[in-house]
């Protein structure tokens, strides 16, 4: 017992460090957590870390956050998956919200972020390391690639949220039809299939319609709305951002936009529907936010934490607090509860041989998604040739050394905080 303990100690101490250090979003992240969770403490195999990864892709909600929950689940079940959530969302929420409340105090629109000019770029380069890894370790065969260049091409042309779950599917469906070739499981058992995680998660998104409809409460609506796309949203913070966007901010009032901001809004317009809510949030106040959230480790989602907060302001530092807190189990709670129902029943569900072979198309398929990602985060950058070389850099860094992640990263914000000085 004091053994197990003391490996339970050890691993939330290195769901704190990749908390505190996996910058880039999930698909940097899962280069963080094979580092960091297989190859150093091997708490869990390569294939098994990409088929948790794999299965959180198709589901919707925050697919490495899902991720990590399911290793510590898979570890030491729900109680220490539970706390493996804590600790990896506590950084960076408390980060946000402090963001959030700074803000509010000084009543200003925009924060200064140029010294994390770099992290950008060094993210695109963790992306591109780990699509590197991916496709040398778990692509073997002529299937594989075909498949990876398939996704990577299609999430590439078709940059929409939905597409994702569409390509892992149509790619295990690819591969499903070599099941022949897997060994048979003569230990195969009945599947059972555990429904109390999946009522668990459609309770709460009804009892949170029905209670915030009733009570007009904003803490309530805030866990509502934040529940509800948590539930629904695929790709990522990303893909979250621009929903949030038509929630929250007041567009109308941003009469004195640049034309830049003003296409960003036309665009959103055309692709979402805004529906009727209380828009207490700024443009300038969202897209300032957003670009400290892309600055910091850990969950992308954390960004639900600055948006609750600076909804609730009105009611002081403890309302933001409490608005913060609200949106942030809001945005995560969906897919742990999803991530606990498919997980209970995985490990007998793989056992299957269609299964086992619909993993092999799975898998290249998300290497082709995390090789476009690395482009598509690219493109926003300015096309400068030190950002070309920053991300080259960094790629080359971790693929040729073994200088550690953080360090990386904290060259680039030393060199962020230098630079603009001795160029003036």
């Amino acid at each position: 017992m004091v053994v197990t303990r003391i490996r339970y100690y050890i691993f939330l101490r290195d769901v704190f460090t990749l908390a505190l250090t996996t910058f880039g979003g999930p698909q940097a992240h899962l280069a963080h957590f094979q580092k960091i969770l297989v190859e150093r403490r091997k708490y869990l195999t390569e294939e098994e870390l990409m088929e948790l990864n794999s299965l959180c892709q198709i589901l919707p909600g925050p697919a490495s956050t899902q991720t990590l929950t399911a290793v510590g689940f898979k570890i030491g079940g729900p109680n220490l998956a539970y706390l493996t959530l804590l600790v990896w969302i506590l950084p960076a929420v408390a980060a946000m919200t402090a963001a959030a409340v700074l803000m509010s105090s000084l009543q200003t629109k925009q924060m200064s972020i140029e010294f994390t000019r770099f992290i950008q770029p060094i993210a695109v380069g963790f992306v591109s390391y780990g699509a590197y890894a991916i496709c040398l370790k778990t692509i073997s065969s002529k299937t594989g690639i075909a498949l990876m260049m398939s996704a990577a091409i299609i999430s590439y042309t078709i940059q929409s949220p939905f597409v994702f779950p569409i390509i892992l599917l149509g790619s295990g469906m690819v591969t499903a039809f070599k099941y022949k070739r897997q060994p048979k499981d003569e230990q195969r058992k009945k599947l059972v299939i555990s429904w109390s995680n999946f009522l668990l998660w459609l309770g709460v998104l009804v009892f949170a319609a029905v209670l915030g409809g009733i009570t007009k409460a904003l803490p309530v609506k805030l866990f509502e709305n934040f529940y509800r796309n948590g539930s629904l949203v695929f790709g990522g913070g990303q893909v979250l951002a621009p929903l949030l966007y038509t929630e929250f901010v007041d567009v109308q009032q941003e009469s004195h936009d640049s034309n830049r901001a003003s296409q960003f809004k036309d665009k959103l317009r055309q692709r979402y529907n805004p529906k009727p809510y209380h828009h207490p949030i700024s443009h300038d106040e969202f897209l300032s936010g957003y670009a400290f959230a892309q600055a910091l480790p850990g969950p992308s989602f954390s960004f639900s934490s600055y948006i609750g907060a600076l909804s609730a302001r009105d009611y002081g530092v403890g309302g933001s607090i409490l608005g913060a807190v609200m949106s942030a189990l809001g945005i995560f709670l969906p897919g742990t509860f999803l991530i606990f129902f498919i997980i209970r029943f995985w490990s007998s569900l793989k056992k299957y041989r269609v299964v086992r072979a619909s993993l092999e198309g799975i898998t290249a398929a998300s290497a082709g998604l995390v090789a476009a990602s690395a482009i598509i985060l690219f493109q926003p950058l300015e096309n400068t040739v030190l950002n070309f070389a920053t991300t080259i850099v960094t790629f080359c860094l971790l693929a040729f050394t073994r200088i550690p992640s953080p360090l990386i990263i904290v060259a680039g914000l030393l060199l962020g905080l230098i630079l603009p000085v001795a160029t003036h």
